[in-house]
């Protein structure tokens, strides 16, 4: 008899799964500044637009599974700062954090600021890297995991930044192995495919003293 995936291994693929389906119904996202309406598709969504969306998709493919979902959980020791994601399935209760990687516009420029979301080692840049170690210490009662989803752009490999993701992360906090699911023939012009990683966190890496290397 197979064994059946981690709930990790399952809500990566699922989600992969679910920002297909969003996408497939050609939502347009509109500039908050601007008022400009975005092309149709899942791509120019804000990274919170994006996860409603997804879990919408989510809920309604698998909804015994994902029953009891909370988005914005306020964190036990600072109330005012939230966890993206909440989720309680199987007798388990999943804290998640959520980051994106789009490096492209919906114009198809270069968003050059991208890096910062995703390897700012500063708190207050709240990057991938910094929830990392904030929900690591977060007080939650239950699991907890980071989850970046991104999208692919000629020339700038997605797996390079998920790479230097990793290598810097294990210096703060014990990853488990990624988990991984991709997606494509999505309907935008620019976010046409990309990939969904998960790690679960597992505790605190102690910081090195980099003093002591010079």
């Amino acid at each position: 008899m197979a064994v059946p995936p981690s709930f990790l291994t399952a809500f990566v693929a699922d989600f992969a799964d679910g920002l297909k389906a969003a996408d497939a119904k050609q939502p347009q996202a509109v500039n908050q500044r601007s008022e400009k309406i975005f092309q149709p598709g899942i791509g120019p969504h804000t990274e919170a637009q994006t996860v409603r969306l997804v879990l919408d998709e989510m809920r309604a493919a698998r909804p015994t599974r994902y029953s009891r979902v909370e988005f914005a959980v306020p964190y036990p020791t600072e109330r005012r700062q939230k966890c993206d994601l909440a989720v309680h399935a199987g007798g388990e209760h999943w804290f998640i954090e959520v980051k994106m990687w789009r490096l492209m516009g919906d114009n198809g420029k270069p968003n050059d600021d991208i890096l910062v979301h995703v390897l700012s080692p500063y708190a207050q840049h709240r990057s991938a890297l910094t929830d990392c170690e904030k929900l690591s210490r977060s007080g939650f009662t239950g699991r907890k995991a980071i989850l970046i989803y991104g999208y692919e752009a000629e020339g700038w490999p997605l797996s390079l930044v998920i790479d230097a993701f990793q290598t810097l992360a294990r210096t703060r906090t014990h990853l488990s192995e990624c988990q991984s699911a991709s997606f494509d023939e999505l309907c935008h012009p620019i976010h046409l495919s990309g990939a969904v990683y998960g790690w679960e966190l597992l505790g605190i890496t102690p910081h090195m003293d980099v003093s002591k290397l010079q």
